[in-house]
């Protein structure tokens, strides 16, 4: 068999390259210390290996959770520990202005002073944010701050009850925050209590403010609880004379508690069994426009006519829902007749406008609350006398009843937050005076006090407790993380990483091949008779 020249030649070339290529990839295996280049080396390792990179790459974002989760919680665990603190400052300074036999109002004000200080020095604790600047006790809203002061002692809870959770292994999330509301909002009170607010809908400028309030007989309260008040600022021609007055009526019954009280300013405003002020100039509200029904309003009137004659005759008149029979049984030759009639003892017809709340004038019917009502049930003979359709029923449609001005919401809870005890400790304190009634006051709330204070420790170590959960938690994951990354790295290192001493011997291999070829591609391309002349 003969074999030309460029077969030769193609023959050789192929060797040396082959060669070649495999001296590279050793060359680049000892360069890189890995065993497989990519995926062709070794399909089935190259397989494992990817798994396990990936296995290592969610175990290092889950050791980033933990890391960031564990300072979330210390954070929160320091702010907790600081809270207690100055929570059993304040018993202290509870159990000292318990010494009512030898405290006097001035010692009581210094007392009052430290109480505030120590009062803004917690509302900073409960509005702490972490190193993102995120605010730890809002629950999902954290860039909201949680407890925003509204003046007078009273602080409003804006965050939610959401609780944060960070993903720390594949089957475990854990808690990194806990809402402000559930810590030291819904704090149980020893008793039944109350939350002072104002409406949103007021309209006085600059807007009016309400204290805090205390309750100043249990028993009158506990009676009344857990109903709510309200607080509605009437017009001020509801008293005589015209003046800034109000009315205290239950929220959802709309009862009367306390009827057109003159209103001062600051001064205590007492109603069952609490005590509270209304601080500002509220803005009152608008009297109410009669609503009336004149005689002759439909039809001009007809006298005389005698009612003794054909015998009495009787109309109704309806208001919101009730209703009245009136009777007709006199001559009438005029509307004075008329009135005097309808306002008659000897009849009835007196007392039934009594409790209709409705006038009779020789003008007509008059409902001076504004609300609206009509006449109806008649005969031709009485709407003829009235000048009113009694047949099918004659309608007043200009009354408008009185419109509330401001209002102030007194809310019953069985809750009293930790910010919303010290506020009534430091307020009780500068209000006692020398007298044994109110020393007796401040007593009562000081015990209330302690209670309450015992009560937000207890919220606040449940809350600890569950911290150190959490944090036994984080170690024992991150341990078990860094057992599976150990174990995950040896498995990786065994079928990826380079044996060097096989490497280093398969390159010597592989130069002594290439030099082989070379030099026996220089030998063979020699093969010429020319060569032989």
């Amino acid at each position: 068999m003969r074999v030309s020249t460029s077969e030769m030649f193609n023959i050789a070339n192929r060797g040396i390259s082959n060669a070649s290529v495999a001296m590279v990839k050793t060359q680049e295996q000892l360069s890189t210390g890995l065993r497989v280049l990519k995926p062709s080396d070794d399909p089935v390792a190259a397989t494992k290996i990817m798994q396990l990179n990936e296995s290592i790459g969610r175990i290092s974002q889950f050791t980033k959770n933990i890391n960031s989760a564990e300072n979330d919680l210390q954070l929160e665990e320091t702010t907790l520990n600081g809270v207690l603190e100055l929570i059993q400052r304040i018993q202290e300074l509870s159990v000292q202005a318990g010494n009512t036999a030898t405290l006097t109002p001035d010692d009581y004000k210094a007392l009052a002073a430290e109480v505030d200080s120590r009062l803004d020095e917690m509302v900073n604790l409960v509005n702490s944010r972490n190193a993102n600047g995120d605010y730890i006790f809002a629950g999902y809203k954290g860039n909201t701050q949680p407890f925003v002061r509204l003046g007078e002692g009273q602080f409003e809870y804006r965050g939610d009850d959401g609780q944060k959770l960070v993903k720390i292994s594949e089957s475990v999330k854990i808690a990194v925050s806990d809402n402000g509301k559930a810590i030291f909002m819904d704090v149980d009170s020893v008793n039944p209590t109350f939350r002072t607010s104002v409406s949103a809908a007021n309209s006085s400028v600059p807007p009016i403010a309400v204290s805090v309030g205390q309750v100043v007989d249990q028993e009158e309260f506990n009676s009344f609880y857990p109903k709510d008040m309200v607080v509605t600022f009437n017009h001020d021609s509801a008293v005589v004379p015209s003046a800034k007055n109000y009315t205290v009526t239950d929220r959802a019954t709309g009862e009367v508690l306390v009827a057109n009280q003159a209103f001062v300013s600051g001064s205590a405003i007492e109603v069952a069994g609490v005590t509270f002020a209304v601080i500002g100039e509220p803005a009152s509200g608008l009297p109410p426009v009669a609503a009336t029904r004149n005689f002759g309003t439909d039809f001009a009137v007809s006298f005389p006519f005698d009612f003794t004659a054909p015998g009495n005759e009787t109309f109704t008149v309806n208001v919101g829902g009730r209703s009245e029979t009136f009777v007709l049984d006199g001559n009438v030759t005029n509307t004075t007749d008329l009135a005097a009639m309808l306002n008659s003892a000897g009849n009835g017809n007196a007392a039934k406008l009594a409790n209709l709340g409705i006038a009779v004038t020789g003008a007509g019917f008059a409902m001076p609350t504004g609300v609206n009502f009509s006449v109806e049930g008649g005969t031709a003979n009485i709407s003829a006398v009235m000048g009113l359709d009694t047949v099918i029923g004659s309608a007043s449609v200009n009354g408008q009843r009185a419109v509330g001005g401001d209002q102030v919401f007194i809310d019953s809870t069985d809750n009293q937050d930790v910010l919303l005890t010290l506020a009534r400790l430091s307020d009780a304190m500068k209000s006692v005076t020398s007298s044994a009634d109110s020393k007796a006051l401040l007593k009562s709330i000081v015990d209330a006090t302690l209670g309450n204070l015992a009560n937000a420790q207890t919220n606040i170590l449940e809350k600890t407790s569950q911290l150190g959960a959490r944090f036994n938690t984080i170690d024992t994951t991150r341990d078990l993380h860094l057992d599976t990354e150990l174990i995950s790295k040896e498995v990786l290192s065994e079928l990826q990483d380079l044996d060097y001493a096989e490497a280093a011997s398969r390159l010597s291999k592989q130069e002594l091949i290439m030099q082989a070829a070379q030099s026996t591609f220089v030998r063979i391309s020699q093969l010429s008779l020319f060569d032989r002349l």
